[in-house]
């Protein structure tokens, strides 16, 4: 495998076989979509979609890109709606077979988005939800700095992102450029698709000149491709400074009206006392070509512009497109997902050389275009990931915890005894926080093991003896913080957690924020773990427990994000030891390729550790162990052959549960308690009880056995929905308490009983559903 530049042909030479390459890269990716939504039987009659416009602005910077300046070590970043030109150049390079090209949006085949866990040929970045995909090559380059400080194997290369102009409106990608650390990332090149539409309308006000310079003020080298080859030659001639003042100086819709224009309609639209001269000399070939003649269409440039790009600093190019170029659809307002006619793309077919009964052919075996496909695949060819397995985790560190503590506080202690338990393992691990690091209980984490950074920094506090949370900066340190963005934080974690798959090299990444923003994060998040990214997201601390801190900071949904996002386990532990064993298992599941993703939802309220009544004979532990770990087990039985009610809690609210069963215990009322770990975990062990998935089932006996089965409260701080279909393992009365109303300030006890989810409230329920 060669990861050098490629062999620079002659000039001329090489856009003419560029060219050659482009016009078929174009009707590839318009057939792809033409065939899925005119070829293809649809009996349903839905529509299927595509974007041929959107493709085809992309069309001669990907080509420009892969055929001429990409290399086997880079990584690129496909804008969504571009998705059919990625596979259109796979096809080219053999990285996909013929067979997929009927298959866009079909089960099974092409993805409409380019997905790295679903298409069949390789795509470097899923892409589709928007600004999540622009800005993945930054954290990707991120994840590839911090392998490489930590054992090597990642490489270099740059870290491409094919944006949107329209992308550029959503505040993650703003987000992201500004994050501190991204000014370093000199591998990161954003180039910009400036085709200045939206899916509605052309954008009057796209503010070229304003985006450029927030880009320069963060630090980004900043490069403009906007006018091509023949536009730069007219301009040298007599008239051509006022032809290009007078492109510069029109809106955006008055351009675009432009390119719908016959030439004679261009010469009257354009037409001044000071243009008549030059214009008289264009025929109206000539003209017509002139006006669509964008940079970002313009080979030479675009090779000329990739030549500039500094690896000192992000880049960013800003290329100048017409959306739809060399369609019948280009630049018209409305083209974001029109289709080509029959004879449209009949026309399309004859100008790029192509047979519609063979709309799949490859070049010619021997041509000069067949040459340069077999090279770039040749080069761009990429030696197979060698996995390397994550080290052996324990599955319990030994330690049964005593006195009053959180489970936010249980987090960073069991970190800290992992260094100490499974040095290798721990090594794996990288924290990332949103600059709340000490407020959530990992600073002896951090004080053990370093801040990452590319390169050493001076700890001008290291000296300070009150000083507690020590900042050593080093490109050793295993902790990561990111500023006040939820979403770069699960942007990065999410890069973190593809590592096994890019290059081999497995992380163990943790992510802790404030829980009542981990919604704010679900969608990157969500995004990442559809991309391959496996890591645990920590919520802490979380919902109205969080009494004081009032509505604004208290969660209430969060409790059933894990039981319903895919590829994620959901944990939320009531004690210390709950939280080590959850979060060790969570741990076990990562770096592999069949690995998942965890949510813990931990809380800072002190909670008695021998309410936990955990069993000292090593094989009850073990079993107490694999309950945690699978979704809940019984934490109170009473001494009776049946309860006359099960009180089922989560988390926190472990206390009023246990002192809601003493108390109906004294009223004449045996009450079981069991504590859920994981409601994810246990709903699917019911689906799969009911033949609809596939898990083990085991953990309903266990936890919620038939012969004690009665009727049943749950009671969770968060939404009572939750836990309400456990009511379902045997068809009994059922009362659900929790939280479904914005929260208040105020005392634990008051809050709690604003909520009715206090120990009155429990008893009362248990005693409604019992009789």
């Amino acid at each position: 495998m060669s990861s050098a530049a490629p062999e620079r042909l002659p000039d001329n030479d090489t856009v003419t076989v560029l060219r050659e390459v482009q016009d078929r890269v174009l009707w590839l990716s318009t057939a792809i979509i033409d065939h899925a939504n005119r070829v293809r039987p649809n009996p349903t009659g839905l529509k299927v979609g595509g974007h041929q416009a959107s493709s085809a602005s992309m069309v001669s910077i990907m080509t420009a890109l892969w055929f001429a300046r990409l290399r086997a070590r880079d990584r690129v970043s496909v804008k969504p709606h571009a998705s059919p030109v990625l596979h259109a150049i796979n096809y080219l390079l053999g990285d996909l077979d013929e067979k997929y090209l009927t298959t866009l949006r079909e089960f099974g085949g092409l993805q409409s988005y380019p997905s790295r866990s679903k298409d069949p040929d390789q795509v470097d970045y899923s892409t589709g939800s928007v600004g999540i995909g622009a800005t993945a090559p930054i954290w990707g380059a991120l994840a590839r700095r911090y392998v490489e400080s930590h054992g090597g194997g990642a490489g270099t290369g740059r870290q491409y992102s094919l944006v949107g102009d329209a992308e550029l409106d959503e505040g993650a990608c703003w987000e992201a450029v500004l994050d501190p650390n991204v000014a370093e990332l000199g591998e990161v090149v954003w180039i910009v698709d400036l085709n200045r539409q939206s899916l509605d309308r052309v954008v009057p006000n796209i503010g070229a000149t304003r985006l450029q310079g927030m880009f320069e003020a963060a630090g980004w080298q900043v490069l403009t491709v906007k006018y091509g080859r023949l536009l730069q030659e007219l301009f040298e001639r007599p008239g051509g400074a006022a032809l290009r003042r007078r492109i510069d100086e029109m809106s955006n819709p008055e351009y675009q009206r432009l390119l719908r224009c016959t030439p004679a309609q261009l010469r009257e639209r354009l037409t001044t006392p000071e243009l008549a001269p030059l214009l008289d000399t264009l025929d109206d070939e000539t003209l017509h070509a002139a006006i669509r003649n964008l940079g970002g269409h313009d080979l030479s440039a675009l090779l000329d512009t990739f030549d500039a790009i500094d690896d000192h600093r992000p880049t960013v190019v800003f290329a100048y497109t017409v959306k739809g170029f060399g369609l019948a659809s280009e630049g018209h307002p409305q083209n974001h997902s029109s289709l080509l006619t029959a004879e449209q793309l009949g026309s399309l077919a004859e100008r790029v050389g192509i047979s519609p009964e063979n709309p799949w052919q490859k070049f010619a075996e021997g041509s000069a275009a067949a040459r340069l496909c077999a090279s770039t695949a040749a080069r761009l060819e990429r030696e197979p990931v060698e996995p390397h397995p994550v080290p052996a985790l324990p599955s319990d560190i030994g330690r049964t915890p005593s006195g009053r503590t959180t489970t936010q506080a249980a987090l960073g202690r069991a970190l800290l005894d992992l260094t100490r338990e499974a040095p290798e393992a721990a090594e794996l691990v990288v924290t990332l926080c949103p600059d709340v690091s000490s407020s959530t209980n990992l600073g002896g984490w951090v004080n053990k093991v370093g801040v990452w950074s590319p390169q050493e920094r001076v700890d001008w506090f290291a000296d300070d003896p009150e000083t507690i949370l020590h900042w050593r900066e080093r490109p050793s340190g295993q902790h990561l913080e990111l500023g006040i963005a939820e979403v770069n934080l699960v942007s990065a974690l999410g890069e973190l957690g593809t590592t096994w798959s890019r290059w081999g090299r497995p992380l163990l990444p943790i992510g802790v924020l404030y829980d009542p923003f981990v919604e704010r994060a679900l969608e990157p998040w969500s995004f990442g773990i559809y991309g391959g990214g496996q890591s645990i997201l920590v919520g802490t601390p979380s919902g109205v427990t969080l009494a004081p801190e009032g509505g604004a900071h208290q969660s209430v949904t969060t409790p059933s994000v894990g039981l319903e996002q895919p590829g994620c386990v959901t944990y939320e532990p009531a004690f210390a030891l709950d939280v080590e064993w959850t979060l060790l298992a969570s741990l076990s599941r990562l770096g592999r390729p069949d690995g998942t993703s965890a949510y813990l939802r931990l809380s800072t309220r002190p909670v008695d550790q021998s309410l936990a009544a955990v069993p000292s004979d090593p094989a009850a532990r073990e079993r107490r162990r694999r309950q945690v770990v699978a979704g809940a087990y019984p934490i109170r039985t009473a001494a009776v052959a049946r309860p006359d009610v099960t009180l089922v809690t989560m988390g926190a609210m472990v206390t009023e549960a246990l002192e809601a069963a003493d108390r109906l215990d004294a009223l004449g009322k045996h009450a079981d308690v069991v504590c859920v770990t994981s409601p994810g975990l246990l709903f699917r062990a019911g689906q799969a009880r009911a033949g609809q998935e596939t898990a083990d089932t085991w953990i309903l006996e266990s936890a919620l056995p038939s012969e004690r089965s009665a009727p049943m409260v749950t009671v969770l701080d968060g939404h009572p929905h939750t836990l309400a279909f456990l009511a379902n393992v045997h068809r009994v009365r059922a009362a659900h308490l929790g939280v479904t109303r914005f929260g208040q300030s105020g005392d634990l006890e008051s809050v709690y009983r604003h909520h009715g989810i206090d120990t009155d409230s429990i008893i009362q329920a248990a005693l409604d559903v019992a009789d």
